[in-house]
């Protein structure tokens, strides 16, 4: 590994950014993972992410706090607001306003003090629940303002933002980490998981990663919530 070649990795916790990490881990990059705790419904993906980072090889891994919960405007930041376990048309209630945009300005912050040449983040615009700040569109968007904001940037340097599961399936996803050795089983997807990261099995964010291990032919290491009777 070249020690001087390395990357900014965005970690949530989740099915995708493991991945990514994994990915970036795979091409040779020393990897600061940063996580951020934004005031989201619950802390079991943060508590994963730690797991990840470590598993995975991570040189450094940072927690940032962030009260997007002050803001609202969202289900997984308001809890007065349901999280639906039906498709909705138009951009869901999950949708966390500005959130992407923050994430990847705090990454941009780390990769210039730590000399990174690569910022990865894991968004996806193929099976995602159509986040306007999930599209190429955004992320090209960004990366001007980053050659715009920085030193590196106005100094000559090129951070370039890798995302590199946005045009994949989930299921092409999960195939591709459980080659990369991803263990799965220690990543947090819901939206609702309860206080020991166990996944509710009805949002929209547990619909995806079953169903894309299902269209995998992998068995489902995640899980779930016990299911009341009656």
């Amino acid at each position: 590994m070249d020690p001087q070649k390395s990357a900014v990795v965005l970690l949530s916790g989740g099915l995708d950014s493991a991945t990514v990490l994994a990915i970036a881990r795979a091409g040779g990059y020393r990897c600061h993972c940063l996580s951020v705790a934004y005031g989201q419904r619950h802390s079991a993906e943060l508590a994963a992410s730690e797991k990840v980072a470590k598993r995975l090889g991570a040189a450094s891994h940072r927690l940032i706090h962030v009260n997007l919960d002050l803001i609202g405007g969202s289900a997984l930041t308001d809890p007065s607001i349901a999280v639906p376990e039906a498709a909705t048309p138009g951009i869901p209630v999950t949708y966390v306003p500005a959130r992407n945009t923050l994430f990847l300005s705090l990454a941009l912050g780390l990769a210039e003090v730590q000399g990174a040449e690569a910022l990865f983040i894991g968004v996806n615009a193929v099976d995602y629940s159509g986040y306007p700040d999930c599209r190429p569109e955004f992320i090209a968007a960004f990366e001007k303002v980053a050659q715009l904001a920085t030193r590196a940037g106005v100094e000559g340097g090129a951070l370039k933002i890798q995302t590199p599961l946005i045009a994949m399936s989930k299921a092409q996803i999960i195939t591709l980490g459980t080659q990369l050795g991803v263990d799965f089983a220690e990543t947090v997807s819901c939206y609702q998981a309860d206080a020991e990261g166990r996944a509710c099995g009805r949002c929209d964010s547990c619909r995806l990663r079953r169903d894309g291990f299902i269209a995998a032919g992998i068995a489902d290491p995640t899980r779930y919530q016990a299911v009341s009777a009656g």
